[in-house]
């Protein structure tokens, strides 16, 4: 058993390798839910549903997490986080990505599983939501709390009814009908209603049950055709109501262990259509019993006292149980692991109580105790007569009375009589028929261990040579055919295998274990000692075919003797498409009902049957192909009658002739493994494989040489082509070569033609320059003569001009009296302007009197002549602009002046510290000199001293020494201090180095300042004075 643990993960996989579950417990996969936070806990599942596919269910836990399961695709997925305990879950609405779930604050929501949002919330309900139940269309949905039920429109979800009680009368569920419009409600009171979907029309009451067995009910279960309903509640008893009679059919009594139902579920099967016979009982002590209500054997049981299980859903199909455990985890069941030792034999646990009422009903009718081998006759009543059955534990599971009885609690003589009457059985029940008369073992493992062997090699071509539309069936068939030759290796070479299980497969295409199982029921007997002459036809059956042919109608099979028609044309085309090609699907169900409920030589009965019936026809025709397309194509033929004619030649054909004699009663197939099929000759069939597999190597070898060569002679037509490329190439090349010098030679010639005609040209151009020449000669002389005589009336208009312009002269001199009468100003201004800088509110004065002269006299001067008036205005304009600059420069100047200020205060000061640094120095100097002057009187002294005794000495050699001087210590105290100034006089050239160094790094920078103000004052005069000539150039 493998486990999941989701974690904190929000998808991934349900299980890591493929599960193979134990026919023990048949879990497939046991899902948990813990926590990986800081305090680990387990999150409990609490409810769980399937969707209609049956491959995908959705569990939300006691937190809110709701997790869809896809057992198809192996994953999982978290679609929503409600925070809120989910106490209801739906997941089969019309819209296939929706699901409900009903939460712990009494509202129900719709998500979608794709996009995770919320769809729609519904509100309605004053106690918790405990059941959801989907209408089949899936438009509608009830939802059902214990003191109300609501009708909601899931196409716009809102609420179109709601089911008002009294309090004293709780409800216990109300949900709809499988297949129907039908509500069923279902109170505390054991009252049971149906209603009208619709119309909400009380369509029937369901009586009250026995007071010998009454129950108080508590859970519900209804077959998926709506016919049987199941009840149970805190009793060992279960009621089997049909609803159709509205009455009490059975009562079960479970084993004494059992003291309360609490859960009830029927196990749907692919072929009851709807009738499920076994029903799913969870009782109080965790453990869900599997029982067959028609022959109440307990079929298998999940769980146990120590892994109880809670609460149970089963899938649409019936392949999948999912079970919520005790422990909170999640169970999913396979029902095929669980079915296999179905056979198992159950202890004798149960009582069973049935009644085939015809009246009303009784208690004392009802009961029945059942024993190990004795049956006590209950007490008969005077209204109903009451039918009892002797049940017995037979070892191999199965209960066999008689020969007739079926696995399934069918009789074969019954359903004779039954195909007699009606000619073929109900459509519904037709497929379960089938399966109970050939007694399908269903051998699930053995089935599978054929089909994992992939498909045959015989059948890997298979659509080439049937190319049928559909894939799906396509697939089916490739995959039982390679199953069947898998099975036994004869099949692998039967050429009309396809055909006789073609029907088959289009028919069980959804359940490929059925069709497999009943093609091969159906060659096991009704293919007997078909395959002895292989690879021939059987000749045997023919001839058996032949015989009762003969018998029955000489006149027909003398026809065919004398058109050269064999058995193998008007028999062997029936049998080896079992009448498919001939009839219609309905008609060919309708045969195989009888064919399945007869013996083996049925089958051969019937192609006799149908040449008999189509001997008109038949006798007419005349050619071989006539016969042909009849045996392959539709006739009309009423198949009923060829029905009553096998019948009647079932009944009349003699025994020495009659195929019963010959073939062998039917046989099933046996349970586990699939019985050994070697009735063929072996030998032909190993010969024919192994001549198949030497064909097949021959014919690898052969590809494989072919693809050597063809890829040989890919290359050489490669090189080839190659070549011929590249001869084609080169031949373009010459002709390229040849038309590119055809070209030059041209395009020679043509520069030749071009030369010649250029140097026409250029001769001609040469002409026309000079004769250009010569006329641009003449007209220059023309136009050389033209300016003097221009040039004489431009002297003689002078003159004339003169003559004229003597008057104005006058005019023109007093303007330039004028002009430099202006310019004297201008002069005069701008001396009034250096003047300015020494006094400038004088020289303001002095320049706007001038100013004023100078306008006046303008005015005066310009009075007749508005040419002067527009000069006077200029001259006005540049005054003002010129007056501007004045005062412009003259802040400048005043700044100047303030800073060359500061600057000769600071020079002032700085030659102040100079002069009292030189007085010091000079003093220094003097008194050094007094010192030096010192020294050397010292010195002169002691020299003269010391030479005047060495003058006495050399004259008195032989005195004593001369006694000491008292003077001595004065000379020596003046040596010493001689000593001392003169290493004064050693350390003073360094003083007075730094001190000449100063005083020149204070001479340096001085000068430099002094350049500097020089250098701006400069600067400041040359700005004011190009500011002040620019107006006076202007004007001039």
């Amino acid at each position: 058993m493998q486990s999941t643990d989701l974690g904190n993960k929000e998808s991934g996989k349900i299980w890591l390798r493929k599960p193979s579950p134990a026919t023990r417990d048949g879990i497939i996969v046991n899902i948990i839910h813990n926590t990986s936070d800081y305090h680990p806990k387990v999150l409990r599942f609490l409810n769980v549903a399937f969707d209609d596919s049956g491959d995908s269910l959705i569990a939300g836990d006691h937190q809110g997490n709701i997790y869809v399961f896809d057992l198809y695709g192996n994953r999982f997925n978290l679609v929503q986080r409600t925070a809120q305990a989910c106490t209801a879950l739906a997941f089969n609405l019309r819209r296939k990505s929706e699901f409900l779930v009903a939460l712990a604050d009494y509202s129900i929501k719709c998500f979608d599983t794709v996009t995770k949002e919320l769809v729609s919330w519904m509100r309605g309900h004053d106690s918790s939501v405990f059941s959801i139940s989907v209408h089949a269309s899936g438009k509608y949905a009830i939802t059902t709390s214990s003191d109300t039920a609501q009708l909601w429109d899931l196409d716009t979800f809102q609420r179109k009814r709601k089911l008002n009680i009294r309090q004293s009368v709780g409800i216990q569920k109300v949900f709809f009908l499988p297949l129907s419009n039908t509500i069923i409600s279902c109170f505390k009171d054991n009252s049971i209603f149906a209603w009208e979907c619709d119309t909400l029309f009380c369509k029937y009451q369901l009586p009250a049950p026995p007071e010998s067995s009454s129950i108080s009910y508590k859970v519900f279960a209804v077959t998926r055709d709506g016919r049987i309903l199941a009840a149970g509640g805190k009793s060992n008893h279960l009621h089997l109501w049909c609803l159709e009679a509205t009455q009490l059919f059975r009562i079960i009594q479970m084993p004494t262990k059992v003291r309360a139902i609490r859960h009830l579920e029927f196990l749907p099967d692919s072929f009851d259509a709807g009738s499920n016979q076994v029903l799913g009982v969870l009782s109080q002590d965790g453990i869900m019993r599997f029982v067959n209500i028609q022959t109440c054997k307990l079929l298998f049981e999940i769980g146990s006292l120590d892994e109880g299980i809670s609460s149970s859903v089963i899938s649409p199909h019936g392949r999948y149980i999912a079970s919520i455990m005790e422990n909170g985890s999640l169970n999913i069941y396979s029902v095929q692991a669980l079915t296999q030792e179905i056979n198992k034999p159950p202890p004798p646990l149960m009582k069973v109580i049935e009644n085939f009422p015809k009246n009303k009903q009784s208690s004392v009718g009802l009961k029945m105790k059942v024993t190990s081998g004795r049956v006590q006759q209950p007490a008969k009543s005077r209204e109903s007569k009451i039918q009892t059955r002797l049940l017995k534990q037979d070892p191999t599971g199965y209960f066999e009375s008689k020969e007739n009885e079926l696995s399934d609690g069918l009789n074969k003589k019954r359903l004779q009589i039954l195909l007699k009457g009606y000619g073929e059985y109900p459509t519904k029940y037709r497929m379960f028929i089938w399966r109970s008369l050939l007694q399908l073992p269903e051998n699930h493992t053995a089935f599978s261990s054929l089909i994992d062997k992939g498909t045959h090699l015989a059948f890997l071509n298979l659509q080439k040579k049937y190319p049928i539309k559909s894939r799906k069936l396509l697939r089916v068939l490739q995959r039982t055919l390679s199953a069947l030759a898998h099975w036994s290796a004869i099949f692998s070479d039967t050429p009309y295998l396809p055909l006789l299980a073609f029907p088959f497969v289009k028919l069980f295409q959804n359940n490929q274990l059925i069709c497999f199982e009943v093609i091969a029921t159906l060659i096991i007997n009704w293919c007997q000692h078909w395959f002895e002459y292989f690879p021939n036809p059987p000749i045997n059956i023919l001839s058996m075919i032949e015989n009762v042919l003969a018998f029955h109608d000489k006149e027909l099979l003398q026809h065919f003797v004398n058109h050269d028609i064999t058995s193998q044309l008007y028999a062997w085309p029936l049998l080896e498409t079992l009448f498919s090609e001939v009839l219609t699907r309905e008609e060919w169900l309708k045969l195989f009902d009888n064919v399945f409920s007869n013996h083996p030589s049925f089958l051969l009965m019937t192609v006799v049957a149908y040449n008999i019936c189509s001997r008109a026809p038949l006798l007419n025709c005349k050619l071989k192909d006539d016969f042909e397309y009849f045996f392959h194509h539709r006739n009309n033929l009423d198949i009923s009658v060829v029905i009553r004619e096998v019948y009647r030649l079932m009944e009349t054909t003699p025994t020495d002739i009659h195929p019963n004699s010959m073939l062998d009663a039917f046989v099933a197939l046996t349970k586990g493994q699939y019985p050994v099929f070697n009735q063929y000759p072996k030998f032909i069939v190993d010969y024919q494989t192994q001549e198949r597999e030497r064909i097949r190597n021959d014919e690898l070898d052969y590809l494989r040489e072919r693809q050597t060569v063809e890829g040989m002679q890919a290359e050489v037509d490669q090189q080839r082509a190659e070549d011929e490329s590249w001869y084609q190439k080169q031949e373009l090349l010459c002709k390229a070569e040849e038309t590119r010098r055809a070209m030059l030679l041209q395009e020679e010639e043509k520069m030749i033609q071009q030369r010649q005609r250029l140097a026409a040209v250029k001769r001609e151009l040469k002409m026309k320059e000079i004769h250009l020449q010569d006329a641009a000669r003449r007209r220059f002389l023309k136009l050389q003569q033209d300016q003097q005589e221009m040039e004489l009336r431009r002297l003689d208009d002078e003159i004339g001009r003169k003559n004229l312009t003597r008057n104005q002269e006058v005019v023109a001199k007093e303007m330039q009296k004028d002009a430099d009468a202006y310019r004297r100003k201008v002069d005069l201004e701008e001396n009034m302007f250096h003047k300015l800088i020494e006094t400038d509110q004088t020289q303001i004065q002095q320049t706007q009197k001038v100013i004023k002269e100078n306008i006046a006299k303008a005015e005066q001067a310009c009075l007749n002549n508005d040419w002067k008036i527009q000069t006077l205005h200029k001259q006005q304009c540049d005054d003002l602009q010129r007056n501007k600059c004045y005062q412009e420069v003259a802040k400048l100047l005043q700044e100047n002046r303030r800073k060359e200020t500061e600057v000769l205060n600071a020079m002032l000061e700085e030659e102040a510290k100079k002069w009292k640094e030189a007085e010091e120095k000079e003093f220094y100097l003097r008194s050094e000199k007094k010192a030096a002057a010192r020294s050397d009187a010292s010195r002169k002294w002691f020299l003269n001293q010391e030479i005047g005794a060495a003058v006495e000495h050399a004259k008195n050699p032989y005195n004593k020494e001369a006694p000491k001087f008292p003077n001595e210590e004065v000379a020596s105290g003046c040596l010493l201090r001689t000593s001392q100034l003169d290493d004064i006089s050693e350390m003073d050239p360094s003083a007075h180095i730094s001190l000449n160094r100063r005083t020149t790094d204070w001479d340096t920078t001085g000068q430099d300042l002094i350049k500097k103000v020089r250098n701006l004052r400069q600067r400041l005069t040359a700005q004011a004075r190009h500011r002040c000539q620019t107006p006076g150039l202007l004007a001039t």
